[in-house]
């Protein structure tokens, strides 16, 4: 097991690249086994999910290999249909080889998704979306099992209480493209994740109108080609790193920046005082003065990411007055403002709401990560806080950044992985 260790007042200078996109590659991942053939997709980051996801595939048939950021995907062979609960448990995402299985076998018995304990993330839109499609599936024993003796077309509607939902239309998608018809999906997600899913699935010779919207209208095809593609930019990395520039006060010059699917959060970055100067894809934040406080409210995509959320209120702490930002998406999305207050920030939590009296320094301490974002948030408060620093249990870091260290001491901060100490 190791740590991240930091020692906090170094204002951040110079330039990072944005990596690859972790949720895109996981959705096109899936959907690239669906040609009888060979895939290459590029610029996907080197992240355990890639890695859970290439061990999951791995077990249903096609055979992957990654270089660098480049992985190719061979799924000439895809024969099993059972994704055990082992490898399905460690990640949320894992349930789009439930869409992949039943497209190119017919039928699936994929395990319920684990992931991040960052509150219940129920399947039912995904169920729903299936079963439009002439899918027969029911929940026995912890299991999913699905079969379908023949794809058809239908029109269904994912919106649910808390917004549309990416995996439920990523796994109708997959299934729809290789259905007899027409198929209409109404409430679509629109994130970037999404899109490149679609892109991809494109590229291979699907026929989907709507990319981006929330009405997609796919024609279903008899087969599918292997194809070459190469995935948008990571924006909750690119958020991250900005966020970390505007909390030690440097300038940061973010490259390979998706500023179209950021919108929202360079709106935000702004109020808070810090300049921004875009020039194509890289943007570069400024801070010279004092924060300024903020409101958020999280919402589904083009909103403010959820998956941020816990990043900026690391920001919040710092920023003298009292910010509030509301999570929509994710209950129990809030572990990390017990550690934040171990470090000296003042936070409650009413509701569905994070209330931030900010402006006290942050002292240094030995903090515990209890997901992916909440991991991040953590190193940020780490880079600012009054001496020393200690985040236990970054395997969850390590599902998502890719080389976080190391971009971060690039632009100076002072941080390093240490192996934790036996007791």
């Amino acid at each position: 097991m190791e740590r991240i260790v930091i020692k906090g007042g170094q204002k951040l200078r110079g330039t990072v690249k944005v990596s690859g996109s972790k949720n895109a590659s996981l959705a096109v991942m899936a959907a690239a086994s669906l040609p009888a053939g060979v895939s290459t997709l590029r610029n996907v980051p080197k992240l355990k999910d890639i890695e859970t996801m290439g061990r999951i595939l791995g077990v249903l048939g096609p055979r992957l290999k990654q270089h660098g950021n480049v992985l190719t995907i061979d799924a000439t062979c895809y024969r099993e249909h059972l994704a055990p609960y082992e490898l399905i448990r460690t990640m949320r995402a894992s349930i789009y080889v439930l869409g992949a299985t039943l497209a190119r076998v017919g039928r699936a018995q994929v395990s319920l998704p684990g992931g991040c304990a960052i509150g219940e993330r129920p399947i039912d839109l995904h169920l729903k979306g299936l079963r439009a499609l002439g899918v027969k599936v029911e929940i026995k024993h912890g299991y999913i099992k699905a079969e379908v003796k023949r794809r058809r077309g239908g029109k269904v509607n994912l919106r649910g209480p808390h917004g549309s939902s990416v995996g439920a239309t990523v796994n109708t998608l997959l299934v729809a493209v290789l259905a007899e018809g027409k198929t209409i999906i109404d409430g679509a997600a629109r994130e970037p994740d999404v899109v490149d899913c679609v892109d991809f699935l494109c590229a291979a010779g699907a026929r989907i109108k709507g990319s981006g919207t929330a009405r997609l209208v796919i024609e279903g095809v008899r087969e599918l080609v292997g194809t070459e593609y190469s995935m948008a930019a990571d924006r909750i990395e690119a958020g991250t790193y900005l966020v970390a520039a505007a909390m030690t006060g440097g300038t940061v010059r973010v490259t390979n920046c998706p500023v179209r699917h950021m919108k929202k959060v360079l709106a935000v970055l702004e109020k808070t005082g810090c300049s921004l100067r875009v020039q194509g894809q890289a943007v570069t934040l400024r801070r010279s003065g004092k924060l300024k406080p903020f409101n958020v409210r999280v919402a589904p995509y083009p909103g403010f990411p959820t998956d941020l959320q816990a990043q900026f209120t690391a920001l919040a702490a710092i920023t003298p007055g009292r910010s509030v930002i509301r999570e929509t998406i994710f209950e129990g999305r809030f572990m990390h403002v017990a550690e934040l207050r171990r470090m000296g920030a003042k936070i409650e939590v009413e509701g569905g709401e994070v209330i931030v009296d900010g402006g006290n320094e942050l002292s240094g301490a030995v903090v515990m990560a209890s997901d992916l974002r909440a991991s991040a948030a953590l190193i940020l408060a780490g880079l600012v806080g009054r001496g020393w620093t200690a985040v236990r249990r970054i395997y969850h870091l390590d599902r998502g950044y890719e080389d976080m260290v190391g971009k971060l001491r690039k632009l100076g901060a002072s941080i390093s992985r240490k192996k934790e100490k036996n007791h």
